[in-house]
């Protein structure tokens, strides 16, 4: 597989020798877009579509660069930058090098790009645009929001229609189908709607899905003719629709690892004449599998677990898929790659039985069966178990029947040397045998986990069993998993140390580098050594690499190493341990002079033969079964049992050593696996460790093991902690200048960049002026002989002109002679026809004139009667317009006499409209002399009646007899004045009527006389107004 990385490059080629897919992948090429900025990270992309022919492709990221892949042409090209997300791609437009493209702010944009300006903008969507389907001609859009859909005319960019719907309903998808002319609309209550594209009318509706299996659409997927649809949700159920008889036919049943359906899309055939039969289905684990919808087999798969899909599309032809994968990088497959394995002939019929080898086999011998289950990729399966009978002896000597289950070693790894990184190919763990002995140990481990047991069964077997070593190991290494604090460590994200660790170590697996970034990160987080250890990821990548699955146990395991097993290691940071070395060289000095003065003779110091050993943990120079059961050994005793591992390497292989004499053998010696057998240097180990003295001994110097603290990791500040911050302070100088020369260098290559430009565009002018000078003297020749071919058809053209004028003139004269001849005869016969005009004329006008002579003579008879009858009218008339006359006299006397009355009888109404207002005034005059009398005999009245109360309280002791008589005689004057007052002066108040006390009877009789005459002078006054009401009448009829 080949990688392509886009970087800050506009144009280059996809790959640079030509691909070869594997079968197994079918990848041609992955092509992936970073920065190159001083924190660089992956721009993702997140949509790409194919052109209607199949060869190229357009790809947009999250920040708006669009790229057009040539797969033909070996081509890639930046074609425009929008500055922000696109949405949505369409590159099947009528225009080819057009496209479409839906971006964040909800507008879609038409480029061309070819000349990478932009064609058009159209604006209508409030909401983002996740779908653009083309029609089959080119000339139409639908763009599909979740609130609407609208369809476009890519002619004028106007839009035609828009599809409104209700806000709880929600579209799923709105598309064309292919090759017709109908636009299919999903929605998200599971209905779907065919419409016709020009009258956009319904041309029939989906029935429901049957509730047995009833799920909710998400995705929809079409045959190129039009005829079957595939629908899919969130389930593992997929959906076949027929359009035709419009009804579901089939109900295909995803394996129950798909727990639904991302994406789907069918595999064009070139010889299934639009009918696929192949269709893709993307689930949510990231695995696009490809199923025959007729046979319901799986056919293939792209993508896995570890790299999984986001989206994909599948060119018009079948040829390409292009997969937008989860990392953010575009892969490219190749269809006939991944069918290789389906389009194979078949098996020869013919089948050879082949012997058995023979072999002797001793009855002593134990058999041991083992079955294997089948693997499945590329989904993870459960442990496949090995079934395995051991025979146990007893103390008696004979054997019992014992079943157990041994875990299959299913995982291939890689083990770390400096060469090995750069030559993945050769990282192969070959499994370890399944002796006896193993069986044996397994029994004898079932009773309990005990260190110093634990030692003297490694001892007895020399390792532990491959299924209980991660238990014991973590079991030996007191492990806390502390999910918390490592948590807060991993939550802190890659350390900017190890941002670029791919281009010093390029590991093949994506998922071991992230698992070993995020260790050394966490590491780093720590403490801030770690970070600038260069060793650190050889130290950390065996235990990466056997842990890769349990983060947390790998970096609690590296930090267990680091603090027990590499004690005083950062004392003379950044150089090597030289104190440890020293240790080292010691114990060789006592036990081995000969070989410590082989290497002093030439110049190799501990540095050479036991730092590189040491900061690789003997990764470089073992075997995985090696290394492991070197380390089970290594956590079973005191941390001091790695420095003796290592002199006792070199103590085991002193024989190459002493064999060496330069420098480079030297150093190839202990970076590369040497034939030596690793249960000789354990053992060696064993006695150095008790035969070397005390003083020299590394266990008087190293204390013993320490677990991790449970909770929170300790603190780790075992380093010079000046020196750490100071390479810090300049690395971060470093940065600083590192940034400024990359902007210095970024200015100048622009400016350079400019003037190789202006510099081209220069020659490119000069070019172009000699052209046009050249193509201006060639003109001028090409003038100058169209000129002189020119003078030569005129000379011609004036003899031609000479002649037709002399033909012309005899023509001419001819003509005139023969129209004066023409003339001549014309004009006799005009004269002999006035002749007889005239004579026709004169015979004409004597019959006239005698018949007027007979009309002129009837015409005066006529006249006389005529006379004498208007005699007679007007005899007639006259003796009427005499009596018209006297009648007219008549009534003009009689209008004029009319009129004389009109006027007299006016006067009269003056008059008496005078005489009612003068009436009116006086009467007016009088009412007021009146009511003036009447106020001034109620005001006698209440004098009176106040002298009256007086006199009574004067009398009222003397006349007690008489008070009661007058009294009554009082109320009832006064009851009887209150009858004469309601009829006559209903105005009056009650109170002062009231207030009149009890006046004497000829007090009485006044108030009568008074209310008498009021009476009679109300009644008067109302005939008055009657009369004069009258005469308004009569003068308003008059009127």
């Amino acid at each position: 597989m080949q990688s392509t990385d886009l970087g800050n490059k506009e144009s280059g080629k996809l790959w640079h020798r030509k691909p070869s897919p594997a079968a197994r992948d079918g990848i041609i090429v992955n092509i992936i877009h970073s920065t190159c900025d001083y924190l660089p990270k992956v721009l993702r992309f997140l949509n790409v579509a194919f052109d209607s022919s199949g060869d190229r492709l357009i790809a947009g990221d999250h920040q708006g660069n669009i790229y057009v892949f040539d797969l033909y042409g070996n081509r890639f090209n930046l074609v425009q930058r929008t500055a922000q997300a696109c949405t949505a791609l369409a590159f099947n437009l009528r225009r080819k090098s057009e496209f479409l493209v839906a971006l964040a702010d909800y507008s879609i944009k038409c480029f061309d790009t070819v000349t990478k300006e932009l064609v058009s903008w159209m604006r209508g969507h409030e909401s983002s645009v996740f779908s653009i389907s083309v029609h089959a001609s080119g000339r139409y859009a639908i763009t599909t929001s979740s609130d609407t859909a609208q369809l476009w005319d890519l002619d004028t960019f106007q839009r035609k229609r828009k599809l409104n719907i209700l806000q709880s309903v929600g579209i799923q998808k709105v598309f064309f189908l292919p090759l017709s002319n109908t636009i299919l609309s999903c929605f998200k209550d599971n209905s779907i709607f065919a419409w016709e594209c020009d009258t956009l009318s319904c041309r029939y509706q989906l029935p429901a899905p049957p509730e047995s299996s009833s799920i909710l659409y998400k995705v929809f997927a079409v045959t190129r003719d039009g005829r079957i649809l595939a629908a899919g949700g969130k389930s593992n159920h997929l959906h076949l629709w027929c359009l035709e008889a419009k009804q579901l036919f089939r109900i295909i049943q995803m394996p129950t690892k798909v727990r639904a359906i991302r994406h789907l899309e069918f595999l064009p055939d070139s010889f299934d004449a639009g009918s696929n039969q192949v269709l893709g289905v993307l689930s949510q684990d990231g695995i696009m599998r490809f199923v025959n919808i007729q046979t319901c087999k799986l056919l293939f798969e792209i993508g896995s677990l570890d790299e999984g899909i986001s989206s994909s599309v599948i060119s018009p032809h079948g040829r390409y898929i292009a997969s937008i994968m989860e990392n953010g990088s575009l892969n490219i497959y190749s269809v006939q790659a991944l069918t290789q394995e389906i389009n194979k002939p078949p098996p020869p019929l013919v089948k050879v039985i082949e012997d058995l080898p023979k072999s002797k086999l001793n009855s002593g011998d134990l058999k041991i069966k083992v079955t294997t289950g089948r693997v499945q990729r590329p989904a993870k399966s459960r442990e496949n178990k090995i079934q395995t009978r051991i025979l146990k002896q007893d103390l008696a000597g004979s054997f019992e029947n014992k079943e157990i289950l041994l875990p299959q070693p299913s995982v291939s790894g890689a083990w770390l040397s400096k060469g090995d990184l750069h030559s993945p190919s050769s990282w192969v763990f070959p499994s370890p045998p399944l002796t006896l002995d193993y069986l044996f140990f397994m029994n004898e481990l079932s009773d309990g986990l005990n260190k110093k047991r634990l030692q003297v069964l490694l001892k007895g077997y020399g390792e532990y069993p491959m299924k209980y070593r991660m238990f014991i190991w973590r079991s030996l290494l007191q492990l806390p998993e502390n999910h918390t604090a490592f948590s807060s460590l991993e939550d802190k994200g890659v350390h900017v140390a190890f941002l670029n660790l791919q281009k010093k170590y390029p590991i093949k697996s994506g998922k071991l580098l992230r698992v070993l970034q995020r260790t050394l990160s966490a590491l780093a987080h720590w403490s801030a050594i770690f970070s600038d250890t260069p060793y650190l990821p050889l130290l950390a990548f065996p235990f990466v690499k056997l842990f890769q699955n349990n983060q947390l146990i790998c970096f609690e395991v590296v930090a267990t190493l680091i603090i027990n097993w590499c004690q005083h290691w950062f004392e003379y940071f950044p150089n090597p341990p030289i104190n440890i070395l020293s240790m080292i060289e010691n114990v060789l000095a006592f036990h081995d002079k000969d070989l410590l003065q082989h290497f002093i003779d030439h110049d190799i110091t501990s540095q050479l033969y036991a730092w590189p050993l040491l900061e690789t943990v003997f990764s470089e120079v073992l075997t995985r079964e090696e290394w492991l059961k070197l380390f089970d050994n290594v956590f079973s005793n005191h941390p001091s049992f790695l420095l003796m591992t290592v002199v006792a390497y070199n103590i085991c292989s002193r024989a190459p050593l002493l064999n060496c004499s330069l420098k480079d053998d030297f150093e190839y010696f202990f970076h590369h696996r040497n034939n030596l057998d690793i249960s000789v240097v354990i053992r060696e180990v064993y006695h150095l460790m008790d035969t070397t003295p005390t003083d020299i001994h590394p266990n008087s110097t190293l204390h013993v093991f320490v677990a991790l603290t449970k909770g929170q990791y300790p603190v780790f500040n075992q380093y010079p902690k000046f020196i750490v911050d100071y390479q810090t302070q300049e690395r971060e100088r470093i940065r600083i200048d590192e940034l400024d020369y990359l902007r210095e260098r970024q200015m100048v290559e622009d400016m350079q960049a400019e003037v190789d430009q202006q510099r081209v565009e220069d020659e490119a002018w000069y070019q172009k002026q000699e052209l046009l000078r050249k193509a201006e003297e060639t003109r001028r020749e090409l003038l100058l002989q169209e000129e002189e071919k020119m003078i030569q058809q005129r000379q011609r053209l004036a003899s031609v002109k000479r002649e037709l004028k002399v033909k012309e003139m005899h023509l001419q004269d001819a003509t005139r002679r023969r129209f004066l001849k023409l003339q001549q005869d014309q004009r006799e016969m005009e004269l002999r026809r006035l002749d007889d005009e005239i004579e026709r004329k004169l015979h004409m006008r004597d019959r006239e004139i005698a018949t007027t002579a007979k009309d002129l003579e009837m015409r005066h008879l006529e006249l006389e009667s005529q006379k004498r009858h208007y005699e007679k009218l007007i005899e007639e008339n006259l003796a009427k317009a005499e009596q018209a006359c006297l009648n007219a006299d008549w009534r003009i006397q009689a209008l004029h006499k009319q009129r004389c009355d009109d006027l007299q009888r006016n006067e009269c109404y003056q008059e008496v409209a005078r005489l009612l207002r003068e009436n009116r005034r006086k009467e007016t005059e009088v009412l007021d002399a009146m009511m003036g009398e009447e106020a001034k005999k109620w005001e006698e009245a209440k004098e009176k009646d106040f002298h009256l109360k007086s006199e009574k309280k004067a009398s009222a002791l003397a006349d007690a007899s008489r008070k009661w008589f007058l009294e009554k005689e009082i109320n009832d004057a006064l009851e009887h004045a209150e009858h004469l007052y309601s009829k006559a002066v209903p105005s009056y108040p009650n109170g002062q009527v009231a207030s009149s006390g009890a006046p004497r009877t000829s007090q009485l009789d006044d108030i009568s006389e008074v209310d008498s005459s009021t009476c009679s002078k109300l009644i008067s006054k109302k005939s008055f107004f009657r009369h004069l009401k009258h005469s308004a009448h009569l003068s308003k009829t008059v009127a």
